[in-house]
């Protein structure tokens, strides 16, 4: 049975991928697959305890923020991650039946407009939610224990808890876009220290790889990825450089203070555009009456009592110069380094400078190699929330020198997102396939993403203009320009 029979195609699709995938020797003995079973759990909970620290930690008057189009009501993201368990893991596996069918159509974010889920006669309240939430991670957790752990469900496991993690990022976010405090867990100290860096590496020319193999034996464990990291190619590109750290607050200042918003010639047809259109800034403020403005700065900086401030989540600070300018557009960091006379790296370029995965040589999922991030190597998990100096985790470089590519900040490319040659969709036909042509690829995810989650050829795709979200870049000088292949 399908909790909506709008989802039977999407189920059919993904149960005959795995058919196909099975008649591949896709399959892994169970014996094999069973050590997994502990660390899968242990996942499951950690996910589970942090989306419940992030929704516990509000009031009911905090649970019902206010409308604004980067965010979700808390309560409706507990629940449409919830049902993503549902449909993708218990009814694709067994054919459980829903919950609570009559809420199918509202968790289901491709059945209700995003308006909607403000509508509050609509949808349980914390408790009811709360309570979906517990039995739906309890039966997840049953199964797990008590079923054979085959690698068509450990992947679906994985791609659920995953999805949840993306969900845990979008809730840290919603904090800062609507002014509420900190998560639970942000840490004040450094951390990871590091002496300070600058300049450029050069990275030398050669055959590279790209991207994440597709139709492998590990699709479910190692080489798990998502549909647009897919299929691995190679590329040759000629020898570039590119800046050994992210653009400071600093270096961003610079451009702000010589007129760089009030310089048309700075920006290109679609920054001019973005521009010159007022944006309600409203929640940055504080404001009770929508308050429009065009953008003179980043989003959430101000000028105040002689000095230039931050917006961090309920606070304003003064600006760390030594932190990486965040929140920022893809216009503005394009503005930036055509004022500075640089450019943005292409998303190939950010991929070689990250993890120097030569063509024949060894596979590097992360700058480091292949071990999953520690609190010493990378800003993630929303523990230090973008407020380290960009020298900070020198033990996260990367193989050329470059710091920080992995966490603080989403890190925009000049690349659109499109599929790579030879894309096919995965279980979650719509995970990429409404994102290409019109969004920008960024890469190496943010202080708010989960570490679980990450890797070096992970692509995330946001629109232009999107500056609520954990954005940031580094920069590349203009010689040697390498283009998209």
């Amino acid at each position: 049975m399908y909790p909506d029979p709008a989802l039977a195609p999407v189920l059919w699709y993904a149960g005959n991928l795995f058919m196909v995938h099975r008649n591949e020797c896709w399959m892994t003995p169970n014996d094999q697959l069973n050590t997994d079973k502990a660390a899968l759990l242990a996942e499951l909970d950690h996910t589970r305890q942090r989306t419940l620290a992030l929704i516990e930690s509000l009031t009911d008057e905090q649970l019902e923020v206010p409308w604004h189009p980067g965010v979700n009501p808390p309560l409706w993201e507990m629940g449409h991650a919830t049902f993503f368990y549902e449909v993708f893991v218990l009814n694709l596996l067994d054919g459980t039946p829903s919950y609570d069918p009559a809420m199918d159509d509202l968790w289901d974010s491709f059945h209700i407009d995003h308006r909607d889920r403000w509508c509050r006669d609509l949808f349980p309240g914390r408790q009811p939610t709360l309570q979906y939430f517990a039995t739906i991670y309890d039966r997840i957790a049953d199964r797990i224990r008590n079923q054979p752990l085959t690698e068509q469900a450990l992947y679906l496991y994985r791609y659920a808890i995953f999805h949840q993690n993306m969900h845990i990022e979008s809730l840290i976010w919603c904090r800062q876009t609507v002014g509420y405090p900190a998560p639970p867990g942000a840490a004040t100290g450094r951390g990871a220290a590091g002496e300070p860096v600058s300049g450029d590496v050069r990275i030398p020319a050669g055959r590279w790889r790209i991207g994440m193999p597709a139709d492998s034996p590990a699709f479910a464990r190692d080489d798990f990825a998502f549909d647009n990291e897919k299929p691995q190619f190679e590329v040759e590109l000629a020898s570039f450089a590119i800046s050994r750290t992210l653009v400071s607050n600093r270096e961003f200042v610079a451009f702000v203070e010589d007129g760089g918003y009030r310089c048309p010639e700075w920006w290109s047809f679609g920054g001019r555009k973005w521009l010159c259109s007022e944006t309600d800034v409203a929640l940055v403020y504080g404001s009770s009456e929508p308050l429009l403005r065009v953008p003179r700065h980043p989003l959430y900086w101000r000028w105040h009592d002689g000095q230039w401030q931050e917006r961090w989540f309920d606070q304003w600070l003064p600006l760390n110069l030594d932190a990486p300018v965040t929140h920022v557009s893809y216009w503005e960091a394009e503005a930036w380094c055509n004022w500075a006379g640089r450019r943005l790296p292409t998303e190939q370029e950010w991929e070689v400078a990250a993890l120097a995965n030569r063509a024949g040589g060894e596979f590097r999922r992360l700058p480091w190699g292949n071990e999953p991030p520690h609190a010493g190597q990378a800003d993630m998990d929303g523990r230090h929330l973008g407020r380290l100096p960009v020298w900070d985790f020198p033990a996260g470089d990367s193989p050329f020198g470059c710091r920080q590519m992995i966490g603080t900040v989403w890190e925009w490319t000049s690349s659109q997102f499109f599929p790579y040659d030879g894309f096919k969709v995965d279980m979650y036909p719509f995970m990429s396939t409404l994102q290409f042509g019109d969004h920008k690829v960024t890469r190496g995810g943010s202080c708010a993403t989960s570490a679980s989650l990450i890797r070096g050829t992970y692509r995330q795709a946001y629109l232009p203009q999107r500056n609520d979200v954990y954005t940031g870049f580094r920069s590349c000088p203009l010689d040697n320009r390498t283009e998209d292949k």
